[in-house]
């Protein structure tokens, strides 16, 4: 089929839109013509907060049942449930099994469950090989999938720079949906309190990963980490500019939530400001240099710059 494509793109007769949900496919078919020079690659994500229908589902709505479009659309609670159960489903089978992507799917879908109610943390190599029963190559290669196969996005730590201070160099991983990420993990729509702090986070850092790629295509999303205790959940680097960002779930953070930030922006003269993206109805200062922002207005951060 791309043979063909590329011969009518050639000849001037037709321009075409591709799309599909193979990427591993994509990524590793060696006999796949991914016509080079001719083609523009566009990853569609789930919707942003502005982009999902009203009226706007609540926070606790997009904790548990992500942003996937079709999710968003679908009124039906149980629905929803079914609809995010078979897409993991159909993407360990028609993805993995398919693709002899791995050589045990059983090790991979522990894997799954654990790399999914881990996701958002640091990268513990030595803790998922022992629990699986896997080298941690095969952990390593692991992740590879999820990332190619755009399950989960890898998020790099900053690591340079003229600070003197000794920085964790592990990466952390995103999955892509939180929806996706729960059934994954096999938790139900019935979440503890105490996990609402770190699902919030990764849906911070899920909505910058995608705004990120709708501005454009050089941002890059980070997070920063000093050994000693001080870090920044998220550093969106715009090359020369750092905008770091710090997460919390609460109405109302006060000047002691932005220590880790005032660190970061002591440390780093490419940062001017620092967000602390929350719970709070309306923006205001925790410092000189420190916002208290409204998770709805994450937008806010890349109309800045442009």
């Amino acid at each position: 089929v791309m043979d063909s494509v590329q011969a009518i793109i050639d000849e001037g007769l037709a321009q075409f839109i591709l799309t599909g949900s193979s990427a591993l496919k994509l990524k590793h078919g060696a006999k796949l013509n991914l016509l080079p020079g001719r083609v523009v690659s566009l990853t569609m994500s789930p919707l942003v907060y502005e982009e999902l229908p009203s009226p706007k589902p609540s926070l606790d709505d997009l904790l548990v049942y992500g942003t996937l479009p079709e999710i968003s659309l679908e009124e039906d609670r149980d629905n929803r449930e079914k609809d995010l159960f078979s897409y993991v489903s159909t993407y360990l089978e028609e993805e993995i099994r398919a693709e002899a992507a791995v050589r045990n799917l059983g090790f991979f879908s522990r894997f799954l469950e654990l790399a999914a109610g881990e996701a958002g943390k640091q990268v513990n190599l030595s803790n998922l090989s022992r629990e699986i029963g896997v080298t941690h190559q095969t952990i390593s290669s692991y992740f590879q999938i999820l990332d190619d196969s755009l399950v989960a996005t890898r998020i790099d730590p900053i690591v340079n720079g003229r600070t003197k201070r000794r920085l964790f160099k592990s990466p952390k991983y995103l999955f892509f949906d939180l929806g996706i990420r729960r059934v994954a993990a096999n938790e139900g729509v019935r979440l503890p309190q105490s996990f609402l702090g770190d699902l919030f986070e990764h849906y911070v850092g899920n909505e910058l990963l995608n705004l990120s790629a709708l501005t454009a295509p050089e941002i890059k999303v980070r997070y920063w980490r000093d050994t000693a205790g001080p870090e920044v959940d998220y550093v969106i680097d715009w090359g020369k500019e750092y905008i770091p960002v710090e997460v919390k779930y609460s109405e109302a953070p006060q000047k002691r939530d932005a220590r880790h930030l005032e660190t970061f922006l002591s440390e780093y003269s490419e940062a001017t400001d620092g967000f602390v993206i929350c719970r709070t109805p309306h923006a205001y200062r925790l410092s000189d240099r420190v916002i208290a922002l409204p998770w709805q207005e994450l937008n806010t951060l890349f109309q800045r710059n442009r």
